[in-house]
């Protein structure tokens, strides 16, 4: 007997690594699938694949996200389908190269994907998430939005943009039903390092976490409504503490005057 879907999710950068584990492991709760992604034969052969397994509707949509066209269709999609109940923002690329060696239009264009593609496709989904009272947002983000100095400076601020902005959005919305979680994962076993430039054998074994163990923990966070999710952290309260020191700089962030340590004689008036 099929389960009662629990809506529709759409998962974007569903093709291959972290996103199509995601699609993997939400269709197995009962989630219909809408998978966005730019190769359509790797998208339909998962949709055969996980339609057969868990008898859930599966649809594609081959779409580069960086594509002013490919992005409106699927916000339409986002702002016009009562069925939507998740948005997972995974589509995304990095950059191991510094900075001052790297290629600004591929910069330009990763801050499209990793942050324009994201943060219209959130604006496109919630309202209509608020509205119908019931819908949740999952942001991956990355550890390097805490510690920007591993890897390329502008790959470092566009997931430190993902954390703030998620983090911003679950203030706003929390008087609603709408849930927040932004995942920050460290190194994963996926093509993303090798289309960055870094092959994963490259990397210390250690620090990499597969591809299926990261969005297991990740979905575990989620359902403990974890805002704020790292795979690899196991002390919780670290991050609490992290978190509470974020808190206590706040009431010194803004003032009339500047700090005494700074010995600045004060203007007249």
């Amino acid at each position: 007997m099929t389960q009662q879907s629990k809506g529709l999710a759409v998962v974007t950068g569903a093709s291959s690594g972290i996103g199509a584990v995601y699609a993997d492991r939400l269709a197995r709760r009962g989630y219909d699938l809408l998978l966005v992604a730019r190769n359509k034969r790797r998208m339909d052969k998962l949709a055969e694949k996980l339609a057969n397994e868990t008898q859930r509707k599966i649809e594609v949509i081959t779409a580069d996200l960086t594509n002013r066209n490919d992005l409106a269709r699927l916000e339409q999609i986002l702002r016009e389908d009562s069925r939507v109940t998740l948005l997972v923002n995974n589509a995304g690329v990095a950059a191991t190269t510094p900075l001052v060696k790297s290629d600004v239009a591929e910069m330009s264009r990763m801050i499209a994907l990793n942050v324009e593609a994201l943060t219209r496709l959130t604006y496109a989904a919630v309202p209509g998430f608020v509205k119908r009272a019931a819908g949740d947002i999952i942001n991956i983000g990355s550890v390097v939005a805490l510690a920007p100095e591993l890897l390329n400076g502008v790959y470092g601020g566009t997931k430190a943009f993902v954390l703030a902005f998620s983090q911003s959005l679950r203030h706003e919305l929390a008087n609603t039903e709408v849930k927040v979680q932004v995942v920050l994962p460290g190194a994963t076993a996926t093509d993303l390092w090798e289309i960055a430039g870094k092959p994963l054998d490259q990397l210390p074994p250690e620090i990499v976490m597969s591809a299926e163990d990261m969005v297991d923990a990740a979905l575990a966070g989620f359902d403990q409504g974890e805002p704020v999710t790292i795979p690899a952290l196991p002390d919780a309260g670290q991050w609490e503490s992290y978190e509470a020191a974020r808190q206590a700089l706040r009431p010194n962030l803004s003032r009339a005057r500047p700090a005494g340590r700074y010995g600045v004689v004060l203007a007249a008036g």
